[in-house]
């Protein structure tokens, strides 16, 4: 959007009636139901390499010649913050959309 047109857009639109839309709350939750999952997957995942190397022996194994599953369990966590980067930024693309369309319907609802 130009400056101009996004100027009147937030003049022109009354956010507090768009976040008390029922089509904005359902956005919301949806939100937290793909968001809250993804974190805790994350906190967990990464967390787990610094507990089972501290408390357990379970990562020293072998898994390919000299290369420990410790090394393989690392190398995991860097694909697993790509993978879920590339999710989340395609999800909240949707999100943002979707967003959109409500404070645009909230718009031609005003009129």
């Amino acid at each position: 959007m130009s400056t101009k047109v996004e100027s009147d857009y937030k003049k022109n639109t009354d956010f507090k009636r768009v976040a008390e839309s029922k089509k904005f709350r359902e956005l919301i939750n949806q939100r937290k139901k793909f968001i809250i999952p993804l974190t805790i997957f994350f906190l967990v995942f990464y967390f787990a390499l610094p507990i089972m190397t501290s408390y357990s022996t379970i990562l020293n194994r072998s898994a390919i010649g000299d290369i420990s599953w410790a090394w393989i369990f690392a190398f995991a966590q860097f694909v697993m913050t790509w993978m879920l980067c590339i999710v989340y930024v395609k999800k909240s693309a949707k999100f943002d959309k979707q967003a959109d369309e409500i404070i645009q319907e909230e718009i031609e609802g005003e009129r």
